[in-house]
């Protein structure tokens, strides 16, 4: 989908409709200062919880943070 690029000055007036057009059709509406893109409205999409119950069952704990992990080191001897 193709981005919709509005000058600051236009989108102020007109905000909750470009708020409508982003919620119906998904599409992303860029707003522009002197021709440059400097904020970006975009869909609300929420994190699938089942992707971070894999990513968490991927995280080690540790209870004694600064003791050495593994075998002790030669340099250390």
């Amino acid at each position: 989908m193709k981005k919709i690029f509005v000058p600051k000055s236009e989108f102020k007036p007109k905000a909750f409709e470009f708020f409508r057009l982003v919620e119906q059709s998904g599409r992303e509406v860029c707003i522009t200062d002197h021709g440059k893109p400097v904020v970006k409205i975009v869909p609300y999409r929420s994190v699938d919880d089942e992707i971070l119950k894999q990513l968490a069952a991927q995280v080690e704990r540790y209870e004694e943070p600064l003791k050495p992990v593994g075998e002790e080191w030669e340099a250390a001897r």
